[in-house]
């Protein structure tokens, strides 16, 4: 029963969403050519807040956990597992104050609406995962970013959304570039649980009534690992142990 009502409730979700993205598309465009890269930034988290909002259609509800009061003054790396794209938007709107840039897949960077505008133009390093000679420069300038801005880099370090919430395990190689790029960061994990409940019957029809959560764990500071494997070890395992399928 709920699947059938799903198909309705899904073609209003699917209408809305799209029509924010392409609404926010020249929003964007008008922000960064005429006002500059701040009120750019601006328009991009009012796209996520919408974002947001088109998710509550389906019934969806975010919770931010994050009980920490994480320093100002220095630059992250927020580590996260990736469940589906709609780990993104709430992660972007709830850390918005330590504007956080993503780390994407080429392919992003052309074709969508708002995003593909936002990736090419908002700090994000757009890689080629079959291209090491393209992403390992991209991924150190962005570390470098990052560490001269304060900012927050995101990176998902399975490399690939788990379709079921299973977690995979870390891909080392993106981390320890970040690790030697950001030297002054403090490390945070983040658990997502529940995001990929969206996706439960495929693209369509989408999946209702979902509790999607972020839960943020204490911050490490990067400095004090000496090894940056045992670090991995560590931030990978606290992520995973507060996932819940």
């Amino acid at each position: 029963m709920l699947k059938l009502l799903s198909y309705p409730i899904s073609v209003i979700y699917y209408l809305f969403f799209g029509l924010t993205l392409v609404v926010f598309h020249p929003i964007q465009w008008i922000c960064f050519n005429v006002f500059g890269k701040k009120i750019h930034q601006k328009s991009v988290y009012a796209l996520q807040f919408s974002l947001m909002r088109c998710a509550n259609i389906l019934g969806t509800r975010f919770s931010f956990i994050n009980p920490h009061n994480i320093a100002p003054n220095r630059p992250l790396i927020i580590v996260a597992n990736h469940q589906s794209l709609h780990d993104i938007y709430p992660l972007t709107w709830y850390m918005r104050k330590r504007s956080p840039k993503f780390i994407s897949k080429i392919e992003l960077g052309k074709g969508i609406p708002s995003v593909s505008y936002n990736l090419r133009h908002g700090g994000a390093a757009l890689i080629d995962r079959k291209n090491p000679r393209q992403s390992l420069p991209a991924l150190m300038k962005f570390g470098e970013f990052i560490e001269q801005n304060n900012y927050a880099a995101v990176i998902f370090p399975e490399g690939t959304r788990s379709k079921d919430g299973t977690p995979k395990p870390f891909q080392r190689k993106g981390l320890e570039i970040l690790f030697k790029k950001i030297p002054s960061a403090l490390v945070v994990p983040v658990s997502i649980n529940n995001s990929w409940k969206m996706f439960r019957y495929g693209k369509f029809p989408m999946g209702l009534g979902n509790h999607l959560t972020f839960t943020v764990h204490k911050p490490i500071d990067l400095a004090i690992f000496v090894n940056k494997q045992d670090l991995i070890d560590t931030v990978e395992s606290t992520i995973k142990n507060h996932i819940k399928n």
